[in-house]
């Protein structure tokens, strides 16, 4: 069998790159078969992706973070003829932290290798695909001031970004439609639709989420009073002890639509859209990626 290694070459400042020397020689000490393809710009990774997902029996290695993954997610033509290993090096690797994927690149590669093949959910977000969490209002505020912050790196630039953010707060209206078609209308400091669990380099914003379950938690935090928004954040941070709030409602369902009534943008696995409506369905039993040997859940096919 032949691996085929998609790497972005420049997740987590290099990381990439040390992550491939390393994933290359486990491979050739073990005499494996592989190819490896560079993704030189963003989307190319749903492009070779696509073209990789035409042909059977075809196990894609994934070298990247949360962006890169879900790039390859977006290519998958025909999920029957593939199956995704994730290897994490990017700045974030929140799914990784989610799916319990090694940090260490030997175990990871253990686990392609080695372990059972299983299904993992995702979303399916009108045309496109999550694989992690989508969502409105401040954590997309963050990730707005963090693509103009020159700044710190990594997960310090979040944060900075993040306090910078608390200190211009402001709330947005959005329009949520549950799965049985009932319509709400909220001022909400953040609606998150989680597959995973994590956002920002493992904060908890959907703390009960399991990629595993073919379930959406929808995660809504109301509108609060300024003074109470430092606590929240702290029980935020603290395990995710923000859904017990008051100001917190968590919806588990199968599909839910968040359409943004204001001049607020939206995210996808951490991408910044201009787009006004997530429009989210779970899809289970599509994508196969791998499991510990002989510790597969029932959930998965």
């Amino acid at each position: 069998m032949k691996y085929h290694i998609i790497v972005n070459p420049l997740s987590g400042k290099g990381q990439g790159k040390k992550a491939l020397r390393a994933v290359e020689t486990i491979l050739v000490g073990k005499q494996i078969d592989y190819e490896v393809y560079m993704t030189e710009s963003a989307g190319h990774g749903t492009e070779i992706a696509r073209e990789l997902s035409k042909e059977p029996n075809t196990v894609i290695i994934a070298l990247g973070g949360d962006g890169s993954c879900s790039e390859i997610l977006n290519g998958i033509e025909n999920f029957e003829n593939v199956t995704v290993g994730f290897v994490p090096c990017g700045t974030g690797n929140d799914y990784a932290h989610a799916t319990h994927i090694p940090s260490d690149v030997s175990k990871a590669m253990k686990l392609i290798l080695e372990g059972d093949v299983g299904y993992a959910d995702f979303m399916e977000v009108g045309d496109r695909r999550c694989l992690n969490v989508c969502g409105a209002g401040m954590d997309v505020d963050v990730l707005v001031r963090y693509s103009t912050m020159k700044h710190f790196k990594g997960k310090l630039k979040y944060f900075a970004s993040l306090i910078d953010t608390l200190l211009h707060l402001r709330f947005h209206k959005i329009k949520l439609t549950k799965e049985d078609g009932t319509e709400e209308e909220h001022n909400v400091f953040l609606v998150a639709l989680c597959n995973g669990k994590y956002i920002g380099g493992g904060m908890p914003i959907g703390p009960d989420a399991d990629p595993y379950d073919g379930l959406i938690d929808v995660v809504v935090v109301n509108e609060i009073k300024p003074s109470k928004v430092l606590g929240l954040l702290i029980k935020f941070l603290n395990g995710g002890k923000h859904v017990k709030e008051p100001c917190t409602e968590v919806i588990r369902c199968k599909k839910a639509c968040v359409e943004i009534l204001d001049d607020g943008k939206v995210q996808i696995d951490g991408e910044v859209l201009e787009e006004k409506t997530l429009d989210c369905r779970i899809v289970s039993g599509k994508l196969k990626t791998f499991f510990p040997k002989g510790s597969l859940k029932k959930e998965s096919k």
